[in-house]
């Protein structure tokens, strides 16, 4: 018996790719990209080709298991579903009783980016107990609220698009370790005579492949934006007439920039004034041209400021009007899901508080009135979460009661007082958008669940049974939830259905035009225009036209900190794992070999550091131990250390502060300090 089916990666990456998947005899045995999709064209990344490895690895969790062991021992045995889901629902009963139901948390993200699997019956289920709200801004937050104050929405041009631009600046992103598509499609217009630019610290292997690789100091970017549109008003490169039509707050932005000369943006960025003439006169004078910002370069104390400046070039120089001009981060709101049909906001109980998932150490520690109890699911907080000591030492709490719901024995899981098995991608139905491509896609499950692993919905409607919650909707199957999640009359999804989902398995969004243009019809701001001068960004306390702050863990931002901490710390994805994803494949454990920290020769020569050393990376937070590479991958003043291990890592030394727009994470702010160790 062998058979084909065709599923969906479903980790938290731009590619969204389909993938072919063989069984014979009830086992998944080979997968590979969909040849026949138009973007996943018939290759996976690195991880994902290894993604059976994580469906049958031995340290997958396959039964309903309680903690007989020391929190964080991992020492548990076995009991049923029924026995597991009884303690489960009897605790949560007596919390809700003597505390109150905000003494619950759930703690979800984007282990899976599909709908149902992400948000869907959990939300039905936690709305309805009532319990404390998790604000879920870990990934993308400042990047969101930048783009919605400036353009009112979240889109920007198809990425297939792009092999018709004639400049590709890629900012803050590395294409070849997470976001593999890209790359083709930039080599495509390469070959149509496109320049490629690179605007990153880290001399990764894409800005290896640039034409021009361009490296200022974290969290700077800002500053490097303004100073680009200082030139391009000043050499009148701007389109009035697309800023007449389209742009609010132009003539106070002329005034602002007037302050961002090349010399002065130098200064700020570590960059020469040759280097930014150039980029300003590449951007002004080829075209189209197109911005491709990454998630990484918004996790500053800066982050929302930095998506902003950046998402305002474009409108200076009309580049929305071209196909493959423009900019883009996230295609998220190009998918009009019917949301509130799948996580049912109506059945909210009260006015519950709000945690912020990147501040979880600290709530568990001094929440008042405190956590009792926390589920976690499609997140590992004990490796992914900033400030790691804190989160640690809540996890600890031996009156906190954790329920882990999770597909591998993660760090978080070893925490667990109750541990549920969770089935993989290719155990269950779910149905995926992309926040890059326009391509919606089904996920029908290819293989029997492993073990007694439920996916996420069965598991939050046996809870619902558990706790007496009659309402309809915990009845809903799957395939229902599929149904709601397209109701809706938008355009794009005009035809798309789960029948016509199950014939085809991907659909692409429909689009009125030849091709996607996301803002033809105007800007939905309250102007209609993009808003550089912002009364929005005002109500959140910070100024209504587009500016540099430094970073508060900078020289600039805090030189007393900066003296005991002189080096700049940032820690971008690894090529072989995404987040804590595959952390523990050992295929992909040896290919990324060991935790290492780049450093600059002259920096490595300052502390008597050689290349292959073990040294220790601390700061007051907490510290971790890697071994140093000596060379050009960074630039004087910044250590950088693809992430993330499993264990004591890196974000031992993270901080749990927030980016300025969207309370989200600000990994990337944090100095520093690294010594040699004997």
């Amino acid at each position: 018996m062998r058979q084909t089916h065709i599923n969906v990666c479903p980790h938290d990456c731009w590619d969204t790719c389909s993938m072919q998947v063989t069984v014979e005899n009830g086992k998944a045995v080979k997968l590979r990209g969909n040849p026949e999709h138009p973007v996943t064209k018939g290759f996976l990344c690195v991880k994902v080709n290894h993604y059976l490895d994580r469906v049958y690895h031995k340290d997958r969790v396959l039964y309903p298991m309680k903690r007989i062991g020391a929190k964080g021992e991992g020492i548990f045995e076995r009991i049923t579903w029924n026995e597991a889901l009884q303690v489960v629902t009897d605790r949560f009963k007596q919390i809700i009783a003597e505390e109150g139901p905000e003494a619950i948390l759930p703690y979800s993200y984007a282990g899976t980016l599909g709908l149902l699997n992400f948000a869907s019956m959990d939300r039905r289920f936690f709305n309805k107990m009532g319990a404390s709200q998790l604000e879920r801004t870990i990934c993308s937050a400042a990047g969101s609220v930048a783009l919605d104050v400036t353009y009112g929405t979240r889109m920007g041009i198809d990425p297939e698009d792009m092999v018709y631009s004639k400049l590709i600046i890629v900012w803050g992103v590395n294409p070849l370790t997470s976001n593999v598509h890209q790359f083709p499609i930039i080599e495509e217009a390469r070959k149509r005579g496109a320049t490629f630019v690179v605007i990153d610290p880290y001399r990764h292997e894409t800005a290896e492949k640039a034409d021009i690789h361009i490296q200022p100091l974290p969290g700077t970017d800002s500053a490097l934006a303004l100073g680009i549109m200082h030139l391009l008003i000043k050499g009148d490169h701007v389109d009035h007439s697309f800023i007449k039509k389209y742009v609010q707050g132009y003539d106070e932005l002329k005034v602002r920039v007037e302050e961002y000369t090349p010399e002065r943006t130098a200064k700020i960025t570590g960059l020469r004034e040759e280097e930014i003439v150039q980029l300003a006169q590449l951007y002004a004078t080829v075209r189209p041209s197109v911005i491709r910002a990454g998630y990484g370069i918004q996790r500053h104390t800066n982050g929302g400021e930095i998506i902003r400046n950046m998402s305002i070039l474009p409108a200076l120089i009309g580049a929305w009007e071209e196909r493959g001009g423009g900019f883009l981060l996230s295609n998220s709101k190009a998918y009009p899901t019917n949301s509130d049909r799948l996580t049912r906001p109506d059945l909210l109980q009260g006015n519950p508080r709000m945690i912020n998932m990147n501040q979880i150490g600290e709530a568990l520690l001094n929440a008042e009135p405190p956590i009792k109890s926390m589920y976690v699911y499609n997140s590992n907080p004990a490796c992914v979460a900033p400030n790691q000591n804190k989160v640690i030492k809540g996890l600890m709490r031996e009156d906190l009661f954790l329920v882990v719901h999770e597909q591998l024995m993660t760090d978080t899981a070893k925490y667990a007082d109750i541990l549920l098995p969770a089935t993989t991608q290719l155990e269950h139905w779910d149905i995926h958008p992309s926040y890059w491509h326009l391509y919606i896609q089904l996920n029908e499950p290819a293989i029997q669940p492993l073990g007694e692993a439920k996916p996420n919905t069965e598991v939050f409607r046996l809870l619902a049974k558990g706790m007496g919650y009659t309402d309809p909707c915990f009845n809903d199957s799957d395939l229902d939830l599929i149904r709601q999640a397209l109701e809706t009359d938008h355009p794009h999804y005009r035809g798309i259905t789960l029948e016509s989902l199950l014939e085809k398995k991907y659909i692409k969004l429909n689009v009125e035009d030849e091709y996607f243009q996301p803002y033809k019809k105007g800007f939905p701001t309250s102007s209609g225009k993009i808003e550089v001068k912002s009364e929005k960004v005002k109500e959140l306390g910070l100024e209504d036209i587009p500016n540099y702050h430094p970073l508060k863990e900078s020289r600039e931002g805090n030189p007393e900190l900066y003296r005991k901490y002189p080096l700049a710390f940032i820690t971008p994805a690894a090529k072989h794992f995404l987040n804590s994803t595959f952390g523990n494949i050992d295929v992909l454990k040896r290919r990324e070999k060991e935790p290492t920290v780049f450093l600059h020769p002259l920096d490595a020569s300052a502390r008597g550091i050689e290349d292959g050393d073990q040294v220790r990376v601390y700061n007051d937070r907490g510290e971790c131990i890697l071994t140093a590479r000596v060379g050009n991958k960074t630039r004087p003043g910044v250590a950088i250390s693809p992430s993330l291990w499993w264990g004591k890592n890196v974000n031992q030394t993270t901080s749990d502060a927030l980016t300025d727009m969207g309370r989200g994470a600000t990994f990337h702010t944090n100095l520093v300090q690294v010594e040699k160790i004997d």
